[in-house]
């Protein structure tokens, strides 16, 4: 075996000595080896990440329907009780039902505003070009004339053009229909198989640990990710109650289906604010401009509040986390493996913490049940 040696001088104030670290060839290898994985690692999340967020998603979903299914499969009658299969379908038609419902109730006056927005937009170039005009007066003061003209020139290419996106559009659609369905597809799965997928990990794991150390691992593992998405429903719930006045003292239209709006983009980690400013913001422009530009600018900062003060703070509760460990996880998942990272940071991070202190229980470096204590202490 090859030997390392690093040899350094030290001199002190009155004599001096050699410190000598020696590092086998084979450490050298593994340390290389342990590099060249996680590089791996990280190009294959970047790689795949679209089918990683789909994943996560599906696995976000199961987790949100876990308790409502195991409550539902408990409460069925016959030979049908406790079946996992036959409580996941009750619940997706529950779920189903409620979204088509609200889905029915917003998109017909949805579309019929639509309608009338983009009949209403020559009439609106019209105004910021006529002087009489409040709107035209604007423009002119404040030295707009020319970003006004660009704007209905785009305007006018894209209405003119829209047969020839149309296509594209569809492939859009369906491509997203098809993502959708996915998505349904793999928590439904998951939350028939995930029992038995669990029974199957604790029996690989058995040889290696007793079975009550890996149900209390397990059980605090399920209670972080768990954790966590109860902290992103209360923060949905957060934003649709806080973003909602907005929509009330503008009196834009269908103020509290817009609510559930929010809630629902909530739910999504990272990008789902931003999907839910650019639905509020649109509809709101059908009101008026002025009521576009409030909402707006009352969503982003409400994105900002959540982002560097709510997120860390619920989330380090839920989970059992310091709020800096929420931060710094979720700044080190967005930078190592973008969108995917950020939405798979806090319960990764949770999870590595709990197996951490597993280990160094293990090795009584942190006495017996330290994980136990530090949560009720929490």
């Amino acid at each position: 075996m090859h030997m390392f040696n690093f040899t350094r001088l030290t001199e002190g104030k009155h004599s001096s000595r050699k410190i000598e670290v020696t590092v086998s060839s084979r450490t050298m290898v593994r340390v290389i080896l342990i590099i060249l994985i996680a590089i791996v690692l990280v190009l294959a999340v970047i790689q795949i990440q679209t089918a990683l967020m789909l994943l996560f998603i599906a696995f976000f979903l199961a987790l949100a329907l876990n308790s409502p299914v195991t409550k539902i499969a408990n409460h069925l009658p016959g030979k049908i009780k406790g079946s996992r299969l036959a409580a996941t379908s009750i619940s997706y038609l529950i779920v189903i039902a409620i979204l088509v419902g609200f889905f029915s109730y917003i998109i017909p006056p949805f579309v019929h505003n639509t309608e009338r927005f983009i009949s209403a937009v020559p009439h609106l170039v019209k105004e910021t070009q006529d002087q009489r005009t409040a709107l035209g007066k604007f423009v002119r003061e404040h030295h707009l004339q020319s970003q006004v003209d660009s704007l209905s020139k785009q305007i006018s290419g894209k209405l003119t053009n829209i047969g020839g996106r149309l296509f594209a559009d569809v492939y859009g659609i369906v491509k997203d229909v098809f993502s959708l369905l996915a998505i349904l597809a793999l928590a439904f799965m998951m939350l028939v198989e995930g029992p038995r997928w669990l029974r199957f990990f604790k029996q690989m794991l058995l040889p290696f640990r007793d079975e009550k150390s890996i149900n209390r691992v397990a059980k605090e593992m399920y209670g972080v990710v768990k954790g966590y998405v109860n902290g992103q429903v209360l923060l949905a719930l957060i934003a649709a109650v806080l973003v909602g006045p907005a929509l009330f003292i503008m009196h834009v239209s269908y103020p509290v289906a817009l609510m559930v709006v929010v809630f629902i983009c909530g739910l999504i980690p990272l990008i789902g604010h931003t999907i839910g400013a650019v639905i509020l913001t649109t509809v709101a422009l059908f009101h008026s401009i002025t009521a576009a530009i409030v909402v707006l600018i009352w969503y982003i900062i409400y994105i900002n509040f959540e982002n560097y003060l709510l997120q860390p703070r619920i989330q380090a509760n839920t989970t059992n986390m310091s709020p800096l460990m929420v931060f710094t996880s979720i700044i080190i998942g967005v930078n190592l493996a973008g969108l995917v990272g950020g939405l798979i940071a806090i319960p990764v991070a949770g999870v590595l913490r709990v197996l951490l202190i597993e280990v160094l229980e293990s090795k009584k470096v942190l006495p017996k049940d330290y994980l136990e204590e530090n949560s009720r202490q929490s």
